[in-house]
Parts: structure tokens; C-alpha cells; sequence
């Protein structure tokens, strides 16, 4: 009997995982905690949605795909694990950024002023 693998089975998700878990820092382990689950119970929210629930200028982390229905009406930094060619579109088009999760974690290791999308 072979040993069964649990979790993504994606290796740079296995490895974020990992490093936002050693962080030890509990914003992050959430986030890590989030990952951890199965494709399924990710978030993927539209971009309609992320534009009702966030303000000018905010930080959010969103562990899962951003999907591209709707439209973004003010700028604000989104770190996600994927994103679909439509939504980058519309993300760059209204002055907004795109970041992975991994250049958040650079750029914020204290992870201070970083919203999480569930």
C-alpha cells in the first residue's frame, strides 16, 4: 500500500502552504489553513463581489481564482492564487494591482492592514 498524498498535490502550492505556515503569524496561517483544503471548498469570487465588499486602497488575499463578472470601480491590491484572463483585464483596466500571495508575504510579512476574501 502506497502512501496516500492529502491536500493540493500542485508543488508551489504545497510549498506556499509551508512557508506561510512557518511564519507563525496568524493572518497568514488562516490563509494557509484556506489552501490546505480541497479545490472545491476554495472561494472564487467574481469581481462584482470583491468590488461590493472592499474599499479604496485595500489589501485583500484571496485564497482561490478571481473570476471575471462584473466590473471594479475603485483601486485596491488583490493577492490571489489564480486569476482568469478577463478578470486581469478588468483588474489593470481600473488602476488596480495584481499580486500573487507570495509577493504579499514579501511585501507585508506582518501581514498588517490585509483583508482575507472567504
Amino acid at each position: 500500500m502506497s502512501h496516500k498524498i492529502t491536500g493540493p498535490s500542485n508543488f508551489y502550492i504545497r510549498k506556499l502552504i509551508r512557508d506561510l505556515w512557518k511564519t507563525k503569524i496568524k493572518i497568514w496561517r488562516k490563509i494557509s489553513k484556506k489552501l490546505s483544503n480541497s479545490r472545491k471548498e476554495r472561494v472564487s469570487p467574481n469581481l462584482y463581489r470583491i468590488n461590493k465588499k472592499t474599499k479604496e486602497n485595500d489589501v485583500v488575499v484571496i485564497p482561490g481564482k478571481v473570476l471575471g463578472m462584473g466590473e471594479l470601480d475603485h483601486k485596491i491590491t488583490i493577492a490571489c492564487l489564480d486569476c482568469s484572463k478577463s478578470a486581469k483585464q478588468k483588474i489593470e483596466s481600473s488602476g488596480s494591482s495584481l499580486i500573487s500571495i507570495e509577493d504579499l508575504l514579501e511585501q507585508n510579512p506582518k501581514g498588517s492592514g490585509v483583508k482575507i476574501f472567504y
